[in-house]
């Protein structure tokens, strides 16, 4: 269930698959098929329709020669005698009234019955026999023919000659048939992201903001965090436990309830904040129309609703310290700055590294808080994709896969994913190595 999707994924994201190519190529073909056309001097049939006990229907064509048909299913239609005893006319009047317990429907039942009179389709030698008004069935002619031995599609109305070119049926003026087809495109959305400048300049600055997004994140969490573990960690704090579960209270929010009640908080009109803001200085701030005051607003957020998370784990490392330390070098002069920076911050670092790592990570891929506060808005103008400038690579893939303007393309988000994938292993691979070095420094503390 894990590896399957991953390897779907690398899968996709070499193909063209999305909006126009959704369907194989052998679905697109079969589609094509069962295209017809109705020509000029096409033959028509009057008809008449009848019904047995059960519903069935069954209807007879009649030609402008006097042929008759009896038409059963698309698989079977026969050339029939009227005059045959089967055929039987109760009131004499030129007009078959009912055989092998079928009954004529007269023209108030036909009107009952046209939405299955419309789905009947018969097949008589190449040709198929279609309803096209309430009197008449006439022949439609098939409109293309695939030739799988030159792998062309042959437009048989209009004596057109279509070839497969990366994912379309093409012809040799250049003519493209819709829908088109899934094919493996190899490096080329890879490639859109970087030499395509209407794709590659929005990607360049989501790129960017990512990494600053998951930086800023894990600084500004962190510091609070720790900030209020130091003073929670003061045994002669007064009603420290209190203070304890008040801060931990944003953390037992469902964190998609916090962003929302925080995208209301921040309603350029209505929000709270602009009027305390107008309020006190008269100032009213765009915070998710502007680019800049939208991220600002986001690191907000993500500031209230992730320092708890650091604060118990800063506690948790801080308790974990040896007092003994602290107070030999106390004996030594060192003031307690100096025993915070050489002594405390060292070993919060070692026990702390692999859950600020995992934080970044965390951050990064953080598309909860982007999409619900901003949905990564502001667009960013003149963006080929549906890229905003709040967008980080995950919400932006989002984006691609199912919000385009121009449909969704699915390869395209889908090379993003690989990205952020490969991305996100190397930034864990480098953090533990350095945590390793951590570990080391820690042995001569």
């Amino acid at each position: 269930m894990v590896i399957y999707p991953i390897f779907y994924t690398i899968f996709v994201s070499f193909t063209n698959y999305g909006t126009g190519h959704i369907l194989s190529k052998e679905q697109v073909i079969e589609q094509f098929e069962n295209q017809y056309y109705l020509s000029e001097d096409s033959a028509t049939y009057t008809y008449q329709a009848f019904k047995n006990n059960y519903g069935d229907l069954k209807v007879i064509l009649y030609s402008l020669n006097d042929e008759s048909y009896l038409c059963e299913n698309e698989k079977k239609i026969i050339k029939v005698n009227l005059s045959d005893s089967r055929f039987i006319d109760i009131d004499k009047d030129g007009i078959i009234d009912q055989f092998d317990g079928y009954k004529k429907l007269d023209k108030i039942q036909i009107i009952q019955s046209l939405n299955e009179l419309q789905n009947l389709i018969f097949k008589k030698d190449e040709y198929f026999i279609k309803l096209v008004s309430l009197t008449e069935f006439k022949v439609y002619s098939k409109k293309y023919q695939f030739d799988s031995l030159e792998d062309r599609l042959l437009d048989l109305k209009n004596g057109i000659i279509y070839y497969p070119i990366e994912g379309y049926f093409v012809s040799e003026q250049g003519e493209r048939l819709a829908p088109g087809f899934r094919v493996s495109i190899g490096f080329k959305n890879f490639i859109r992201l970087i030499k395509s400048p209407q794709i590659s300049n929005p990607f360049l600055r989501v790129f960017g903001w990512t990494f600053l997004w998951a930086f800023l994140s894990v600084i500004t969490t962190f510091a609070l965090g720790l900030t209020l573990a130091i003073v929670l960690n003061d045994p002669y704090l007064k009603l420290r436990k209190i203070y304890r579960t008040l801060l931990i209270l944003p953390y037992s929010i469902p964190a998609f309830i916090s962003c929302l009640i925080w995208r209301g908080f921040f309603n350029t009109e209505v929000g709270i904040v602009n009027r305390i803001l107008n309020n006190y200085f008269q100032v009213i701030i765009p915070w998710l129309q502007d680019p800049i005051w939208a991220k600002v607003a986001l690191v907000i957020v993500n500031l209230w609703l992730g320092f708890p998370y650091m604060m118990i784990i800063t506690l948790g490392a801080l308790q974990s310290i040896p007092f003994e330390l602290g107070e030999a070098a106390s004996i030594d002069g060192a003031s307690r700055w100096q025993q915070f920076k050489n002594i405390t911050f060292p070993l919060l670092l070692v026990s702390l590294a692999p859950l600020l790592i995992g934080s970044f990570a965390f951050n990064f891929n953080n598309f909860n808080v982007i999409y619900l506060v901003t949905q990564g808005r502001p667009a960013i103008p003149g963006a080929g994709t549906p890229a905003g400038s709040t967008d980080i690579l995950i919400s932006y893939t989002y984006r691609l896969a199912f919000e385009g303007v121009r449909g969704n393309q699915w390869g395209l988000a889908s090379a993003v994913s690989l990205i952020i994938f490969i991305i996100v292993a190397i930034i864990s691979a480098i953090g533990f190595r350095y945590t390793k070095a951590l570990e080391e420094i820690s042995k001569n503390v």
